[in-house]
């Protein structure tokens, strides 16, 4: 299981209630992909979203994104934390 930082752009003005009807999406069908995610953060005036996540890959958690409608820019393995 490896643990993923992924970004998404273009989402300038988005709303505390929009960035949690969005992971909320992500949630009601994460388990499909065997993936879960743990917290999303965004930054409404550069439009920037940031999510948190574990899976079996970083395929399997844009299938989740893309399944969703707000496909990831980037999708990154994070191998080592503290």
């Amino acid at each position: 299981m490896g643990t993923y930082m992924d970004v998404h752009r273009g989402f300038q003005g988005i709303t505390p209630e929009q960035l949690s009807e969005a992971h909320q999406a992500d949630l009601a069908i994460e388990k499909e992909e065997g993936v879960h995610f743990e917290r999303a953060w965004a930054d409404p005036e550069s439009g920037t979203i940031y999510c948190l996540s574990t899976g079996p890959s970083a395929e399997a958690v844009q299938r989740v994104h893309e399944r969703t409608g707000h496909a990831a820019d980037e999708i990154h393995e994070v191998p080592l934390s503290v």
